[in-house]
């Protein structure tokens, strides 16, 4: 937000506030079946830190029903009516039906029903309240908990919530991008869990996948390693277990309000309140650039952002179609110089080091196997193509186990990645050292010329001073008196 835009911001999230106090002085945080919400009444969770009531869009011609954060009404959280908006803010109602459901009503059009919570439970809601975590949750009589947003997620999750898969029911929880910025209704992006290797966070859109994270190694995503460069305000929080896979997080005891959003144009921000400037200030955004676009480099292909040509081949491959590299396009990836022979003394590894780790499609994970019974494993399966640390905790090289069966995809390099051992030829394998003894000896012969030289050039000098002034440094020149002066010596 520049200075121009923070200067009408600030004024307009006064007034939105004080509107707000106003409105909901005598608002509650919860809503029974004698009760309902409408116009400018809000529920206001009991702290005063999230609101849910109805709220406009393109200039005030759609209202929804959503969540958002008191300190900034635009950060709007969760959505229920996306894709049935209302044409203006008195048609709206917001109550608990007798089936225990939290519906929407259109007033204006005989109480039709817009949006319903649509519970499954066998005992119906009988109280929805709005928690201070911005957790719409809907409770049974006997205080079970029937429905909550938190489950049925939009554009953004926060603190406490998370995305992932129920292992158990098929339950996902993932989520998708407004149209645009005036649109709340669901658009072109999804971000979810991928469960099909080791777990890992994607972005499609309209069924292409445009970005990974890279597979969780127990500290964070293979693909963000600066995600430990904000553990002091997030406590990360990742579950694998045989009855659900995700992934979410929880600010830190006095950190400020923060959000993670998949924008329209199929980013994921993670921001942070800034309470002394009223704004928010983006922490990490990915996408960041184009080594992140999935499959760049194609297979065996790996991308290095600062490199001019950004993709090149990982040692042992070439390029499959060298004219369409030559023309900027490398999504064809690369293909072996020398096919592997599969035996325990034909066949090594080759250390690709700090990469986010390829896609995980075609991987099986032993979390409880060493590194080196990894590499072992790999070598003695005849498909196995690469492997790594499933787990960097604890420092070293890591421990547990990745292998890969299938065309190591979208790798590239990063700042604090991890190290990929990929299955080479013991040919191509000799080659690399082949190609860095030479390196060797030429630096060392360059020295000991460099060093000659300079020997020499002291020789020449010593040799090529008068035969007086030898003398001069020698004790003195008394065949030559005064010109063993300290002026005659400088001028020689």
């Amino acid at each position: 937000m520049n200075q121009s835009h923070r200067r009408l911001f600030l004024p307009l999230l006064s007034v939105l506030l004080l509107t707000a106090s106003a409105v909901v002085a005598d608002s509650s945080s919860t809503l029974t079946r004698q009760g309902a919400i409408g116009g400018e009444r809000r529920l206001v969770s009991p702290g005063g830190v999230f609101q849910l009531g109805l709220f406009p869009v393109a200039n005030g011609t759609k209202w929804f029903l959503g969540i958002w954060f008191t300190v900034s009404p635009p950060a709007v959280v969760w959505v229920a009516n996306r894709d049935r908006p209302l044409d203006a803010l008195s048609s709206g109602m917001v109550t608990l039906s007798g089936g225990g459901d939290l519906v929407l009503l259109y007033t204006a059009r005989d109480n039709v029903t817009v949006w319903s919570s649509n519970s499954s439970a066998a005992a119906p809601a009988a109280v929805a309240q709005l928690h201070d975590n911005g957790n719409l949750m809907l409770t049974s009589e006997a205080g079970a908990v029937v429905w909550q947003s938190f489950e049925h997620p939009t554009n953004t999750f926060i603190s406490e919530m998370r995305t992932g898969r129920d292992l158990r029911t098929g339950a996902v929880w993932s989520l998708s991008s407004w149209r645009d910025a005036d649109d709340p209704s669901a658009g072109d992006f999804r971000y979810d869990m991928d469960t099909s290797g080791s777990p890992e966070l994607h972005i499609w859109r309209e069924g292409r996948k445009t970005y990974r994270t890279g597979p969780w190694n127990g500290v964070r995503f293979s693909g963000i390693p600066e995600m430990t460069t904000f553990e002091d305000m997030f406590e990360f929080r990742f579950t694998d277990t045989a009855d659900e896979v995700s992934y979410g997080y929880r600010d830190r005891v006095g950190s400020p309000p923060s959000r993670v959003v998949l924008n329209e144009s199929g980013v994921m921000q993670r921001m942070v309140w800034d309470r002394a400037t009223g704004a928010w200030n983006t922490f990490w955004s990915g996408p960041r650039d184009q080594c992140d676009s999935y499959g760049l480099c194609g297979a065996f292909g790996v991308c290095n952002v600062v490199d001019a040509i950004v993709c090149s081949c990982v040692h042992g491959f070439q390029q499959r179609s060298p004219a369409e590299w030559r023309m900027r396009d490398a999504s064809g990836g690369c293909a072996r110089r020398t096919p592997l022979r599969c035996g325990d003394d034909s066949d090594g590894f080759y250390a690709l080091r700090g990469v986010k780790l390829p896609e995980t499609h075609g991987s099986s994970v032993d979390a409880g196997a060493s590194l080196e019974e990894c590499g072992r494993r790999c070598l003695s399966n005849c498909n196995c193509t690469a492997y790594a640390a499933s787990d960097i905790r604890g420092g070293g090289a890591g421990t547990g186990c990745i292998q890969w069966f299938v065309d190591l995809m979208d790798t590239r390099f990063v700042d604090g990645g991890q190290d990929l051992f990929v299955r080479l030829a013991l040919s191509d394998l000799e080659n690399t050292k082949t190609k860095k003894f030479p390196a060797v000896i030429a630096t060392v012969i360059t020295g000991f010329a460099l060093l000659a030289l300079l020997i020499g050039f002291l020789i020449w000098r010593k040799r090529d001073r008068p035969w007086w002034l030898r003398h001069c440094l020698q004790g003195g020149n008394a065949r030559r008196p005064g010109s063993c002066s300290e002026e005659a010596v400088d001028r020689e």
